[in-house]
């Protein structure tokens, strides 16, 4: 089995693009990178697939995607009760259909799967400025500046002290250490302990991955994601967390 060598993507999805010529012409996905990759499909940019070069299928558009997914392999062999996901809707017909065949199913959806619409601003009533859609994922770490640089600074210089959980001393560079995400908490603990304290507290007691939980330390809450993908930037995405937190250097006249 391959070891994992690369920090959890800030995202990943799996995606659904319907032709905007032909509505039953289908294509599914995955990508990092959803507006990068839509542009690739129609012929935008290099890449796409072949199923999606014919000219007379183009324009495409993505009308629904899945993110939480912590790569590639998790993203194409998943069971989505296993994971704390996202089910994203971006096509008001194509959310209706869900609907009407969920109501259907016998088989419950369960409380790890998340529904989100965004099906675009008011044309009336907006700018054209406004990300909505695709354009609106956090495709980079830019969201989870200020944490990362928290808990570099806390592992850096040796902050860790015990963990928030079983209250056992911290040491440095031993382990694998958790910090809290929320701004204004230094709460650090084992990895094992974090997942055994949010494990306890779900309500669902299927649930095999953390989805969220509230920090012993601060009370405020926290998600199982947002932690693992600080961790794994920490661990094995040393270049990723130089280029977030590098600081520009102002040129000076001379």
């Amino acid at each position: 089995m391959p070891v994992q060598s690369k920090p959890i993507p800030a995202l990943y999805t799996v995606y659904i693009l319907r032709s905007t010529v032909r509505h039953a012409s289908l294509y599914i996905g995955s990508t990092p990178n959803p507006p990068r990759r839509l542009k690739q499909h129609n012929g935008e940019a290099r890449g796409g697939a072949a199923r999606t070069s014919r000219l007379s299928l183009r324009p495409w558009e993505m009308v629904g995607l899945v993110s939480g997914f912590p790569g590639m392999v998790a993203a194409l062999k998943f069971d989505f009760r296993r994971w704390p996901l996202t089910l994203h809707f971006f096509a008001k017909d194509v959310h209706k259909a869900w609907v009407s065949s969920s109501a259907n199913s016998t088989e419950p959806l369960g409380n790890t799967l998340n529904i989100v619409t965004d099906f675009g601003p008011d044309p009336a009533a907006s700018s054209d400025d406004v990300a909505w859609g695709i354009h609106a994922l956090p495709v980079d770490y830019t969201n989870m500046k200020a944490y990362i640089d928290k808990a570099q600074s806390i592992t850096t210089f040796e902050r860790e002290g015990n963990c928030v959980v079983c209250k056992e001393a911290l040491p440095h560079g031993q382990g694998l250490h958790a910090v809290c995400p929320n701004e204004s908490c230094e709460g650090v603990g084992h990895l094992a302990c974090w997942s055994r304290h949010m494990l306890h507290n779900e309500e669902d007691r299927e649930v095999v991955v953390p989805i969220q939980g509230h920090c012993p330390q601060c009370g405020g809450q926290i998600q199982w994601v947002d932690m693992m993908k600080e961790l794994s930037l920490r661990e094995r995405g040393a270049k990723e967390i130089e280029a977030l937190l590098k600081v520009k250097k102002r040129r000076t006249k001379t």
